[in-house]
């Protein structure tokens, strides 16, 4: 099968996938410092470098960083949140929105907004940044259980109908948030994966 190249900011993204298709054939690139340098806005040389990467690439191509999603997607790749929105999208709002960077949130809300169409996803964004050094840091358990509390938490105070994790780097919370509640718990690597590998 032809293959397909990955673009992570992160090295666990690249274990990640590996781990979901040890058998697909992934070329997977990690360019840590394209997230350090978008954190302010995606200048002209970065947006040349992600266009260059995406283009240069044998076969198709997923950005996993949601905040180079949109660069990534205008050079012609898949952003790896898009199949999420859409799962997102069937099930119906009040989607409870959630990331942990200032730079993914306007990207996802659009993202989403695309997915749902005319249709009000009744959005309700949840700001995690206080646990992103846990990430940075390599403390992936850690980062994931303290990501799960604060969304049990909200979902306690409100009613929705699916949560969105809206980063890669959350995908660990899933499994921790599916054995306290019956409210579906989107991330995105698997469903990209599975929606990318599927039979034409």
């Amino acid at each position: 099968m032809t293959g397909l190249t990955l673009l992570h900011t992160a090295e666990v993204h690249a274990r990640t996938f590996q781990a979901l298709a040890p058998e697909a054939n992934l070329t997977q690139q990690v360019r840590s410092d394209w997230l350090a340098r978008a954190r302010d806005g995606i200048g002209a040389d970065l947006r040349a470098e992600i266009a260059a990467a995406v283009t240069g690439a044998n076969g198709p191509v997923l950005c996993t960083c949601t905040t180079l999603g949109p660069v990534a997607e205008e050079a012609g790749a898949i952003r790896i949140d898009w199949p999420m929105m859409q799962e997102a999208a069937r099930i119906g709002g009040p989607v409870l929105l959630t990331y942990c960077l200032d730079s993914t949130a306007e990207p996802s809300e659009a993202l989403l907004r695309r997915a749902f169409g005319r249709r009000d996803p009744q959005l309700a964004p949840l700001f995690l940044g206080q646990h992103w050094p846990l990430f940075e840091a390599g403390a992936d358990a850690d980062f994931s259980a303290a990501i799960a509390k604060s969304i049990a938490m909200a979902l306690k105070n409100g009613t929705f109908g699916c949560v969105v994790l809206a980063q890669a780097s959350m995908a660990g919370a899933a499994a921790l948030l599916r054995a306290q509640t019956q409210v579906p718990v989107l991330d995105s690597p698997e469903m990209a994966l599975r929606a990318l590998l599927a039979p034409r």
